[in-house]
């Protein structure tokens, strides 16, 4: 059983400054009518052209995010490396909707791969397909692309090409990609195009990831379905698992319009269903790889317990643990302290672009229960614990 409890370790890499800034910017996020009034002054500021970005810079951006560019984030990516945590370069910009802007978006993810190629500081990339593609034409295909218009059959093609060209570069280059989970009305576009991209790249090993949210009940199923899809065809199925990220979206939209809703019951259930569908993954490992992408110390425990109880190299990389940059690095630094492989994800691109992804990151902070409570409990357990080393 790992103890998360060390701070001195989980924030060795932290100035007092560093923790003191974390301090006040959780004690922020804890508070939802500080959140939704944030939004708000931020919309407000970047309509009226208020100069700031120099404090956001230095704030909430400082603290989850790497910089500006790739080269911005070369400060954050030695630093993590030299803890032995590797680095996910996560370009965060969202609401895009041309043409123009895919293209570029896409020519950003390969960099990204470029970047990761032949350094084992980027063990993997990452993509959201929205990031690429209008959310629509993904609408549109999710109950089937025999479904679409010719215009509409072109579009998701071009989609498919865009993800084509990333994925393909990710099996040339040889770094692993995720490719992120989203909303479940255009989930199962999502899932059909990484499988297809899986089947073309993972023959040898896993280099095309899916994402599994298993805040949805339906999860765990579709992972024994997949499993054996994949065992059937001869092909490495890669598993990003997750808890999710659009909870409150998919409960309201459920709602609205009559269905009955995805979501898991209780917190319990995803819990469960978590710590199944990790040992579904160890048990199927020779076809399977897993990146844990929790912050949940129970679920970090697990995985620890299975690869010990079944023998399996801490360093198989086949099996990474990861969270976001500039939180849960209790879990995170211990857990590279005792030689497992770690990774964080750490966004990047424009202050301005990426503030609603920030944001959003902000929302799904004060809705997760006890997740900021723990961050500040920590934190002001190392400020407490070096006050003390300085006056002994």
């Amino acid at each position: 059983m790992i103890s998360f409890e060390n701070t001195e370790i989980a924030f060795q890499s932290k100035s007092d400054k560093d923790l003191n800034r974390a301090y006040w910017l959780f004690k922020v996020v804890a508070s939802k009518s500080m959140v939704k009034f944030g939004k708000l002054g931020v919309k407000v500021a970047f309509a009226t052209h208020l100069p700031v970005n120099g404090i956001i810079k230095k704030t909430i951006f400082k603290q989850f995010c790497g910089g500006e560019s790739i080269l911005d984030c070369a400060s954050t990516i030695k630093h993590l490396n030299d803890f032995n945590i590797g680095t996910i370069l996560d370009y965060s910009v969202e609401g895009k909707t041309s043409a123009e802007d895919f293209e570029a978006t896409t020519n950003e993810i390969i960099k990204t791969i470029e970047a990761g190629k032949n350094n084992p500081a980027i063990p993997f990339a990452v993509f959201k397909v929205t990031g690429i593609s209008r959310f629509g034409i993904l609408e549109a295909a999710n109950a089937g692309i025999e479904s679409l218009t010719e215009s509409e059959s072109k579009e998701y093609n071009e989609v498919v090409e865009r993800i084509n060209r990333i994925c393909k570069h990710a099996f040339e280059s040889d770094v692993p990609v995720f490719i992120d989970a989203e909303e479940t009305w255009i989930q199962d576009t999502i899932d059909r195009i990484a499988f297809q991209m899986m089947l073309k790249y993972n023959q040898k090993k896993p280099i095309v990831y899916n994402t599994v949210q298993m805040y949805r009940h339906d999860r765990l199923d579709f992972l024994k379905k997949v499993i054996g899809l994949a065992k059937a065809e001869g092909i490495n199925y890669g598993i990003k698992l997750v808890r999710g990220a659009y909870m409150e979206k998919e409960r309201d939209r459920a709602i609205e319009k009559r269905y009955p809703s995805p979501i898991q019951p209780d917190k319990a259930s995803c819990d469960r269903d978590f710590d199944q569908a990790i040992e579904l993954i160890i048990d199927n490992l020779d076809i399977c790889a897993l990146c844990s992408g929790s912050h949940n110390e129970n679920s970090a425990n697990h995985l620890a317990q299975l690869i010990e109880k079944k023998q399996i190299d801490k360093t198989n990389k086949r099996i990474f643990f990861a969270q976001l940059l500039g939180m849960s690095d209790h879990i995170s630094y211990n857990l590279s302290h005792l030689n497992y492989n770690v990774a964080k994800y750490v966004p990047y691109g424009p202050i301005k672009e990426v503030m609603p992804y920030l944001l959003r990151r902000a929302d799904e902070n004060t809705s997760v229960a006890g997740q900021t409570g723990r961050e500040l409990s920590l934190i002001m357990k190392e400020l407490n614990r070096r006050k003390k080393k300085k006056t002994a």
